[in-house]
């Protein structure tokens, strides 16, 4: 199947074709590495902004690796959380269109 262009009007590909399966749920894996992928951007930027708040390395760096260890389980259980909701909901309840 080739790839749908909204831009071609003389593409006749079922939009409905393109969406993802309502039924598609993530792994606990792809879970687990999208928290850790996360946490170290999140903490990166907790570690500079305390840097530049206190103007103390290890001080920034043990405000970092706290908050490392301690969002990890809060962001999974959160990413499992919108697990629960079937794909569509948000947007329905928000009036939008699915197209």
């Amino acid at each position: 199947m080739s790839e749908h262009d909204p831009n071609n009007p003389h593409d006749s590909t079922d939009a409905n074709q393109l969406a993802p399966d309502p039924g598609f749920k993530e792994s606990h894996t792809r879970s687990v590495l999208k928290a850790l992928s996360w946490r170290i951007v999140a903490t990166t930027t907790t570690i500079l902004v305390a840097l530049f708040w206190t103007g103390n390395l290890n001080q920034a760096l043990a405000i970092g690796g706290i908050e490392f260890f301690a969002k990890i389980p809060v962001y999974y259980f959160h990413e499992r959380g919108w697990q629960m909701v079937p794909r569509g909901v948000v947007r329905n309840l928000l009036g939008k269109k699915t197209t």
